[in-house]
Formats: structure tokens, sequence, C-alpha cells
């Protein structure tokens, strides 16, 4: 198996987080969040400190990431992590949701949920038809 660089690494995270797959995240202070997450693929755990993209997915926002073997491992290190950032007054609120989904992580635009719909099979079903016959 080929090793992923950094950068890899933290656009797969960014991915999974904004896919609603994070198992924890915490928002801090100066527009930045604490991630738990475990990558399916791996089987590791990352626990990961960024912040938001700015820039529309032209550049990753900030970030580090601490690698652990599996999942349970790295929810250990989370939680000593989110002790630091309490102690430190960092934490805004815990479980957010807040700015998911606002890194662009590549792929296709959608226009609309029902474009092209009379033009493209494939967005067809054909077990539906406007011409549904008694």
């Amino acid at each position: 198996m080929q090793e992923r660089s950094d950068k890899q690494i933290k656009s797969r995270l960014l991915e999974l987080e904004n896919s609603g797959e994070a198992d924890r995240r915490t928002e801090l202070t100066g527009e930045r969040f604490l991630s738990l997450i475990h990558d399916p693929d791996t089987g590791r755990g990352y626990v990961f400190r960024h912040g938001v993209d700015n820039t529309e997915g032209a550049e990753p926002p900030e970030s580090e990431l601490f690698e652990y073997p599996n999942a349970d491992v790295a929810a250990v290190a989370y939680e000593q992590a989110l002790r630091e950032a309490r102690a430190a007054g960092e934490v805004v609120e815990e479980d957010s949701e807040e700015d998911v989904g606002d890194f662009e992580t590549g792929g296709a635009e959608i226009r609309d949920l029902y474009a092209d719909m009379d033009e493209d099979e494939l967005t067809q079903d054909s077990t539906l038809s406007e011409e549904e016959k008694p």
C-alpha cells in the first residue's frame, strides 16, 4: 500500500468531516475546529485541528493532524486535547456542526436536483411514467 502525503490525509479528513462522518467535533475560538475522525478505509484514527476555508477550495485551511493506529487510541488523545482547549478557554461549542461542508473537496457542482431530468436517461426512473395506465 502506498503511503499518503500529509496533504492527501488532510484532504481526506476534510472530506470525511464535511460528509458528516466525524465522530466528534468541537468549535474552538478563532474559527477553528477540533475533530475526532476514524477513516474507515485505513482503520486509523485522527485528531484534526483546523480552521475554516475562506478561499472556496483554492487553498486548504491551516491545520494540524495527529494520526493513531485506531479510533480508540485517537479518542483518548481527542479527550486530552479537548481538556486542554477547555482549560485554555478556547471551546466555543462541543459537538458543533458549524461550517460543516464549507470546504471544497472537488467534484462536480450540482446546479439543481432535477436539472436535465427530461433529457438525461441516467436520471430517469423507469418505474415512474407521466402516462400511467390504469
